[in-house]
């Protein structure tokens, strides 16, 4: 689709698609799913940076993000999401969501659906209480990560799991290479197979490696530097893109400064070199560009 086409196509689409669920089709009000919406507003989905010649890359710095504050809640969007609606800021293939959420003492989301999408959660700070319709009961602390490949459909709550302090927390939606799977959580602590100053990956599409697994063809990297850093990061399939967001501290990737809760997305590439400055900290995701 034409970029001109995807933007008038997006202004139409925005009154249904973010402001509300509901369609009016044949007289009937019909409440759309989690995937329809979302795969609804795919389209063209970044402006190329300009900053860097030597790749094909797109640049979204943390002060750009979409912005809520709803008292409880103080979350960050890089892509539209909510009240919150870019027509150039909706997805980095297949990566739809990337939310960074504050949720005060004891406070939360209540009981809601989702339906054929991979959900993953990695609390930054603090701790996070999940139950679902599947049984799970369990809290999700710093240092954990946590999937759901919602399939069919599920339903959770999430709050946060303190009665005295902030839960931080990365939220992330990935559309799946299957529809309609049986609904799976999984969870685990990353303690045992984090590293410092070199990437260790904590999510695949095989169930056998290392980390979390979901229905995607996706690898996703954890950096922690206690030290100046260079890493070197090659694609486990070459027709995926990159998407690196800065947790803390400063990258510098081909002269482009990343710094904390920076995002950028590159794509048409073998491998990536960056470094990392002293006390650093970032998620690297490697994803398909298409659905």
């Amino acid at each position: 689709m034409k970029r001109k086409e995807f933007l008038k196509r997006s202004a139409a689409l925005s009154a249904l698609s973010i402001s509300s669920p509901l369609i009016l089709t044949a007289n009937k009000i019909k409440e759309k799913s989690t995937y329809e919406q979302l795969m609804d507003q795919v389209g063209f989905n970044h402006i190329p940076n300009t900053e860097i010649k030597t790749m094909n890359s797109v640049l979204h710095k943390s002060n750009t993000r979409g912005h809520a504050d709803h008292g409880w809640l103080k979350a960050n969007h890089t892509f539209s999401f909510a009240n919150y609606y870019n027509p150039e800021r909706m997805n980095f293939g297949v990566l739809r969501v990337l939310n960074d959420d504050t949720i005060a003492p004891e406070r939360g989301f209540g009981t809601h659906p989702h339906d054929n999408m991979e959900i993953i959660t990695i609390p930054l700070e603090g701790d996070l209480k999940h139950r679902d319709n599947m049984g799970n009961g369990t809290v999700i602390k710093n240092g954990d990560i946590q999937v759901m490949s919602a399939g069919t459909g599920i339903t959770h709550s999430e709050f946060n799991a303190n009665n005295d302090s902030y839960c931080k927390l990365l939220q992330i939606w990935l559309f799946p290479n299957k529809k309609n799977v049986t609904p799976r959580y999984d969870q685990i602590a990353l303690e045992s197979i984090s590293k410092h100053n070199k990437l260790y990956q904590i999510l695949s599409p095989n169930k056998e490696d290392q980390g979390v697994w979901i229905h995607q063809e996706a690898w996703f990297h954890l950096g922690n530097y206690n030290k100046e850093t260079e890493e070197k990061y090659i694609l486990s399939n070459k027709n995926n893109g990159i998407y690196i967001f800065v947790i803390s501290g400063k990258i510098n990737i081909d002269g482009q400064i990343l710094n904390k809760r920076d995002g950028m997305g590159i794509w048409d590439i073998d491998s990536i070199n960056f470094s990392a400055n002293k006390n650093s900290s970032l998620l690297l995701m490697e994803l398909p560009l298409s659905t």
